[in-house]
């Protein structure tokens, strides 16, 4: 059925292909026609005839010959444009100068008047550009079609994606484009493919009454965060559906077309401009590496695999220790990347034999360890957990790291082990402070990448939102003023990435995130874009602060000398020294605290490592409460 359809397919091309040649060839004779009658004042005499039939087979070689050569025949006349008609006027030159130069070596010109081969050329590009034209007019403007079925659309953003897009639903699309906004003001009352610019986008609400609009295209791929804000805002007040073009970044990338529209995205609203990363350098560091990712299969470890794989490493292998997770990931990077040496390994940063094998047998030239819990309420009431995996976990791969020679061992961090509040926070700002010390003392580069919530990883804030409101709610916001810093997983990764190439050994890198947004503003927009009304259909309710849990939370501590680097949104935190001695002296303890379960003794441990920690009072929910809303107010 498949090869049927196929050969149908191919059939009608070759026709349509043969009727356009046909169709030129036409053109050519009566170009030379109407040049030869003009010539005579169009008397239609023996001798005229005689000399036009004559010459005919040495005007239609050349031309056909010409017109073929010039790709005349590859333009579509659906998609007619000024290529197109370049492409004519240089094959019609082309093909009368070849007219002229084979009539004066057949006949001598002879009979032949030199003005029938200047008036010639000009007929023919009038002939064979003129049909394209009408035909792309008709199809454009949809002549003789019935547009009242076709929703009625109003397009915000009359640049290049604007524009494209309008043409696009001109031709055959469900959609008919009725007008444009912008705020540009050399817009005002022009006219983009016959559809009207209406005014600025503040006049959303006015021209959807006006204009009967059934839906609202915001073509701005190139916006920022703030600007989607203002624009999504004023959409939802006209009441009119919305949807947008993907984002710029998935455009230039070819992860999405412009014919894709989509529903406006929560992190459409909450994202920022995006990091001016050196991909160049990027690519020089990792291409070519042996690679190993732990937590491969967790939210930041996926995408690390998958943008790794794609600046071609020499081998990649996944470590983790969920099975289904690892079968998933590397399910999809064999698939996308059939070509890419690929090892998928079980196992445990916690098991130093398994740690030890997948090491030694590897030999990663670049570790990046995104194994780790994070989930804050649940670990400040297993403290044991928190410290066996954050920080003994951190510290077996690390030392295993040193002895096999790995040359850059990036560790993810998080803002949480900043002035920490919280038990998860506490251990990752000690398996922090282990590898900025274990730097000092090893040939491997022991880097640390720190950043803030990350947009639809397993666990955040979103995909609880939309699960509540899928089931109609309530919304649960633990408290009116909670703020959070939010990126995207690809944006937290590829910060990753320049992390581990730029570093030189003990830098804590730290990403500018821009400002905070309100957890409440989160729970607001989400419900909105869910085509509820806050309060109305869908309530939001507060819950109290959960343990361990800040109002805010901080990218640096004051101590850390905050200063930039070569990347404007990139800035260095620098480390604080600790007796080695000591630390590794309270990192056994640790040790035999975990393997005697005594929970008592690891926050004691954890107190003295980060004294930051006893200043806030970790693990007392109202004394984290009461101090942070006086921070905040």
């Amino acid at each position: 059925m498949t090869r049927t359809v196929t050969r149908i397919l191919n059939r009608v091309r070759i026709n349509s292909r043969a009727a356009v040649i046909m169709h030129d060839l036409c053109m050519v004779v009566l170009a030379w026609a109407l040049a030869s009658l003009l010539r005579y004042d169009f008397p239609l005499s023996p001798v005229v005839r005689e000399s036009f039939l004559q010459t005919l087979p040495f005007v239609l070689a050349p031309q056909a010959i010409m017109l073929w050569w010039m790709g005349v025949y590859r333009g579509v006349w659906r998609f007619a444009s000024i290529p197109d008609l370049w492409n004519i006027v240089r094959a019609t030159v082309l093909g009368a100068l070849a007219v002229g130069s084979l009539l004066f070596l057949v006949y001598r010109m002879e009979g032949v008047a030199r003005s029938t081969l200047l008036l010639y050329p000009i007929f023919l590009v009038f002939l064979l550009s003129a049909p394209r034209l009408l035909y792309r007019m008709w199809k454009d403007h949809s002549f003789g079609i019935d547009v009242r079925n076709r929703k009625r659309v109003l397009i915000l953003g009359a640049g290049r994606s604007g524009e494209l897009l309008a043409r696009d639903m001109l031709h055959d699309s469900d959609y008919l484009p009725v007008g444009f906004l912008d705020d540009k003001e050399s817009l005002k009352g022009a006219k983009v493919h016959g559809v009207p610019v209406l005014g600025t986008i503040g006049d959303v609400s006015r021209v959807v009454a006006d204009q009967n609009i059934d839906i609202v295209i915001i073509a701005m791929p190139s916006a920022n965060s703030a600007q989607m804000r203002r624009v999504v805002g004023l959409c939802e007040q006209s009441g009119a559906a919305f949807r947008t073009l993907p984002r710029l970044q998935d455009l230039v990338s070819g992860q999405a077309s412009l014919k894709e529209l989509r529903e406006v995205a929560i992190d459409d609203l909450l994202g920022r401009e995006p990091v001016a990363l050196d991909w160049e350098h990027i690519h020089a560091g990792l291409a070519g590496k042996r690679i190993l990712v732990s937590g491969a299969g967790g939210s930041i470890g996926a995408e690390l695999c998958r943008q790794i794989a794609r600046l071609g490493a020499a081998e990649l292998v996944l470590f983790e220790r969920n099975e289904f997770n690892l079968y998933s990931i590397e399910m999809e990077l064999r698939q996308g990347f059939p070509d890419l040496v690929l090892y998928g390994r079980l196992g445990d940063v916690c098991d130093a034999s398994a740690v030890e094998h997948v090491l030694s047998t590897h030999r990663p030239e670049v570790i990046f360890h995104a194994a780790a819990y994070k989930h804050v309420p649940i670990l400040e009431a297993q403290t044991r957990e928190a410290v066996h995996n954050n920080v003994l976990g951190t510290k077996t791969f690390a030392l295993a790291a040193d002895r096999h020679g790995c040359a850059t061992f990036v560790m993810i961090s998080t803002d949480k082990a900043v002035n920490p509040t919280s038990v998860m926070g506490t251990s990752k700002r000690i398996a922090e402070i282990f590898c900025q010390n274990l730097n000092r003392r090893s040939a491997t580069h022991f880097i640390t990448v720190r950043f803030g919530n990350v947009l639809g990883s397993a666990g955040s804030v979103v995909p609880l939102f939309q699960k509540q409101i899928a089931a109609g709610g309530p919304v649960t916001v633990t408290h009116p003023q909670i703020t959070r810093f939010f990126m995207t997983i690809p944006e937290a990764c590829q910060l990753i990435m320049q992390a581990g190439v730029m570093g030189r050994g003990g830098e804590i890198y730290v990403l500018d995130m821009g400002e905070p947004v309100s957890i409440t503003y989160l729970a607001e927009q989400m419900i909105r874009l869910a085509g509820k009304v806050p309060g109305e259909d869908i309530n939001i309710v507060y819950t109290g602060l959960r343990p361990g849990e800040k109002l805010y939370e901080e990218l640096f501590h004051a101590q850390e000398n905050l200063a930039g680097t070569e990347h404007k949104k990139i800035m260095l935190a620098q480390c604080r020294e600790m007796d080695w001695k000591l630390l590794n002296g309270m990192i056994t303890e640790m040790e035999h605290a975990c393997a005697a379960y005594d929970e008592a003794a690891l926050r004691d441990l954890l107190k003295k490592l980060v004294p930051e920690l006893s200043e806030i009072g970790a693990g007392d929910v109202n004394n984290n409460v009461v101090n942070l809303t006086r921070r905040v107010t």
